[in-house]
């Protein structure tokens, strides 16, 4: 059956091809263009300002690497994204607001300080200072009291009392999972736009799902998230007995109460300790 198209009907399909090929010429001679720039520059240095380069990364990060080579910019593809790269750490950089403040310990003695901890559940605050000392790290006492208390480790006392993280993941392995945050950019009409992405992964298969992707999470978005996630039927926790997580306001106490109905158990990890397994 043949379809009669009315006046209005052809003039816009007539416009639209017009406007597509006035694009397509347009296109090939920014392209023809910027050949022709590349070519005077050879062998020369393009300065250009700090704002200058917003401008081309933002729209840079719009367009891809793929339609950036196609054109044949003026400044390697690899350079406009980076040039977007940094444009994003300048925009959460807080180095300029921070202070003068005591000498933070560094990673490597923190860490040494709770390997030794726990791998010696019966040594006290003063014998973990000296062993820290025959290593060459001077470290105060009540600072490795702080350390320890930070991972949630207790007084030798109660900590040989207590269950390992190691020894926890061996014996509930293959009915753990965890969950955390991670944050993306995206460009919008008011400009670079953080949204909140709430991951899950299954430890004994590495599988990760997807949760929800969100520019400002609240207690309401993770509720339904929860109920998501131990659904019945789909639910990507419906197995799992433990979720291990970090301490985040956002897992509110809604949150946990929607696992516990579903027979999961919350597990937070201790302040400051990321998970490693």
């Amino acid at each position: 059956m043949s379809t009669i198209l009315r006046p209005w009907q052809i003039l816009l399909v007539g416009l639209a091809g017009w406007i597509n090929r006035q694009q397509v010429e347009m296109i090939e001679y920014l392209k023809e263009e910027n050949q022709v720039l590349r070519e005077q520059l050879q062998g020369k240095r393009l300065r250009l300002s700090d704002e200058q380069r917003v401008r081309l990364a933002a729209k840079a990060k719009a367009l891809g690497r793929k339609v950036l080579t196609e054109l044949g910019t003026i400044v390697t593809p690899d350079t406009l994204l980076a040039w977007h790269r940094r444009l994003i750490a300048a925009k959460y950089d807080g180095a300029a607001k921070r202070g003068p403040g005591r000498p933070r310990i560094k990673d490597e003695v923190r860490d040494l300080a709770v390997r030794i901890a726990t791998e010696n559940r019966s040594w006290g605050y003063t014998r973990i200072q000296g062993a820290l000392a025959h290593l060459g790290h001077e470290v105060g006492r009540g600072t490795i009291a702080g350390i320890l208390r930070e991972q949630g480790l207790e007084p030798a006392p109660q900590r040989s009392k207590g269950t390992t993280w190691p020894e926890f993941f061996k014996t509930h392995w293959d009915v753990l999972a965890a969950a955390d945050f991670f944050t993306v950019e995206v460009w919008t009409l008011g400009g670079l736009v953080r949204h909140t992405v709430f991951f899950v992964i299954e430890l004994s298969t590495r599988r990760v799902e997807i949760a929800g992707i969100v520019p400002e999470p609240d207690g309401a978005w993770m509720a339904q998230v929860a109920r998501n996630l131990t659904d019945a039927i789909e639910g990507f926790l419906r197995s799992k007995r433990y979720l291990i997580h970090d301490r985040d306001p956002l897992f509110t106490f809604e949150f946990v109460r929607i696992l516990k109905a579903a027979g999961l158990t919350s597990v937070k990890l201790p302040a400051r300790r990321p998970l490693s397994v």
